[in-house]
């Protein structure tokens, strides 16, 4: 298809479209049929929870300050039109009637959204959040992710930003033409305000209820909060103050599966309901040790089991067969007759040098215990991946962290213990005892890495919208690797087993 065969491979009418899934797990993303009755379908999702999320959370009909960001679309060698699939999504003439419908009409002119550069643009977003802050109703992105790099980017450039309302001029920062002359339209000298924001940003305490004092209107922070994005919620929650956080939709590159029917549910505990009407799921039973049996027969979306765990099959309207999503999910009740879905782990393991077998949930709750060591430094844990190092015998565990600030030795070797401790794999503690598996290594990396993890990830034409850290970089993700590994500042040694 991608090399121009027209006709109907997949599906009744051809693909004119492909998505690129996010690649960063592996390094390179994967080309993924685009097509009407997706459009469709995720219109539908986005209409459904914005009914339940409106009745708990009404909001008037002002605008949103969403983050969102497009990247290019391209042509592949046959003539298809390519890109993320949330480019492919902005990018449908109907998107901007169906946001319009829900009273989420983003506050950023399109020429922000699709601009060629991501920093001019978010810088953008926030100017316009600033200029129509008495109308913003909700702040949101497609993941947390975008919501908390966007704040930590407005504790640097916030003098910048008022000055910028002050004289109605636009930074020199800006460079992309049609961005300027979009911004030029909206930008006029308003001196109150920029004091306003000025007062409101000083009279903070390390810029908690951040979002709360810029958007006095706003009701809820909103984005995929689940999964991958849990270990931003600490600090979207600090941003946040005390507007509640909501997840959206359970979907990916490959199709959507279910919306948050309860949306006054932390996102920690939230479930996804699934539409039993814009796919066919199936389910793939785990065994008691999380892992797939031979002999598993996959099971319909009503013979699924309140308390167990399932690896997600999906047949969407875009010509994917019985395809497995890599994601395992609880079924934790039902809604009428269709099951709600508590997102547990991506199925492929993470951590593994002989029997020992961590997950990303199992990782990231290690990182959290060492990271309650840097709290009482008042430091936190920006972001962190891991690496498996099987150079040479026996291999170990590596442990990747950016942190905001300077720490001292004595800490950061506790905190190296910490995580070697946290795994409580059986599997890895045994082999820990006996040296089967070599001490955990924490390795620091400088201020910015990950924000070059980020554009090295744009580099290969995604979208910041659809970014997740890695939280386990192969060596088939070389380049990651590369860059981790130039940025070590400080390496850590666990003497926890010995």
């Amino acid at each position: 298809m991608i090399y121009g065969d027209y006709s109907s491979i997949l599906t009744g009418k051809p693909i004119t479209n492909m998505s690129l899934s996010s690649g960063t797990t592996h390094g390179k993303p994967k080309y993924l049929p685009w097509n009407d009755e997706l459009f469709e379908t995720t219109v539908q999702i986005y209409q459904t929870s914005f009914s339940f999320r409106n009745r708990e959370f009404p909001i008037k009909n002002g605008k949103a300050l969403s983050f969102i960001y497009s990247s290019k679309q391209f042509k592949t060698e046959g003539g298809l039109a390519a890109g993320t699939a949330t480019t492919n999504l902005f990018r449908d003439r109907r998107y901007k009637q169906a946001m319009a419908a829900l009273q989420s009409q983003c506050c950023s002119p399109e020429e922000v959204i699709f601009g060629s550069d991501f920093h001019q643009s978010l810088y953008c977003h926030l100017l316009c959040g600033l200029i129509f802050r008495e109308q913003v109703q909700l702040v949101s992105s497609t993941f947390a992710h975008s919501i908390v790099h966007a704040f930590r980017t407005f504790e640097k450039v916030w003098e910048e930003l008022c000055h910028d309302i002050k004289k109605g001029v636009l930074s020199s920062r800006i460079k992309v033409p049609s961005i300027r002359t979009a911004m030029s339209k909206i930008l006029k000298p308003d001196p109150e305000l920029a004091n306003l924001i000025h007062k409101k940003c000083t009279g903070l305490s390390n810029w908690y209820g951040l979002i709360q004092e810029l958007f006095p209107n706003a009701k809820y922070v909103y984005g995929i909060m689940t999964g991958a994005m849990e270990p931003y919620l600490k600090k979207l929650r600090h941003y946040a103050g005390e507007l509640p956080l909501v997840t959206s939709d359970y979907g990916s590159s490959e199709g959507w599966i279910g919306t948050n029917v309860s949306p006054e549910v932390p996102p920690e505990l939230a479930t996804y309901t699934v539409l039993p009407q814009i796919g066919y799921f199936e389910f793939i039973p785990l065994t008691k040790n999380n892992f797939i049996c031979v002999d598993s027969k996959p099971v319909g979306l009503t013979e699924v089991k309140v308390g167990e765990e399932y690896e997600i099959v999906m047949t969407t309207p875009a010509g994917l067969y019985r395809y497995k999503l890599g994601d395992v999910v609880k079924v934790t009740g039902f809604h009428n007759s269709t099951p709600k879905l508590k997102f547990i782990r991506r199925s492929g393991l993470l951590l593994t040098v002989n029997i020992d077998k961590n997950t990303e949930n199992d990782l990231q709750l290690a990182v959290e215990a060492a990271s309650h060591l840097l709290a009482e430094e008042k430091l936190e844990v920006v972001d962190y991946t891991s690496h498996v190092d099987l150079s040479k015998e026996p291999g170990h565990y590596v442990i990747f962290w950016e942190i905001s600030g300077e720490a001292s030795e004595e800490v950061l070797g506790e905190c190296c213990n910490c995580l070697d401790k946290s795994f409580v794999d059986a599997g890895y503690t045994s082999s820990r005892k006996v040296n089967g598996i070599e001490a955990l290594q924490l390795r620091v990396v400088r201020r910015g890495t990950f924000q070059k993890i980020l554009e090295h990830f744009l580099g290969l034409g995604g979208a910041v919208s659809q970014f997740k850290t890695p939280r386990c970089v192969g060596t088939n993700n070389s380049k990651v690797l590369q860059i981790l590994m130039e940025n070590v500042v400080g390496n850590y040694v666990s003497t926890a087993f010995n």
